[in-house]
């Protein structure tokens, strides 16, 4: 593959999770408020952005997102079983 390729975006398909760990940070905001426009489209009510633990730094970037966007009705650190504080769970309008 050249690198013209490689620069190209591709198609992922759309579910009603979101796993952020190959997502690099300077492209979260885009990545997060292009799948929600996404999952919307498609009627999806609940989600869950799998954004890591660590020092919580994408969590607070996705919870800003979240947090300023009318669609969603609510949203809290997914369960235990489900990622606990490195995922966050969403329900949408």
């Amino acid at each position: 593959m050249d690198s013209e390729e490689s620069d190209q975006p591709f198609a992922l398909p759309i579910t009603d999770v979101l796993d952020l760990h190959s997502v690099p940070p300077r492209d979260v905001v885009e990545v997060v408020q292009a799948w929600l426009e996404e999952v919307k489209a498609r009627n999806f009510k609940a989600l869950r952005i799998v954004h890591g633990r660590g020092i919580g730094v994408q969590r607070e970037i996705v919870r800003a997102i979240l947090s300023s966007d009318p669609n969603v009705n609510a949203f809290a650190d997914a369960p235990a079983e489900a990622g606990g504080w490195g995922a966050t769970v969403v329900t949408l309008r």
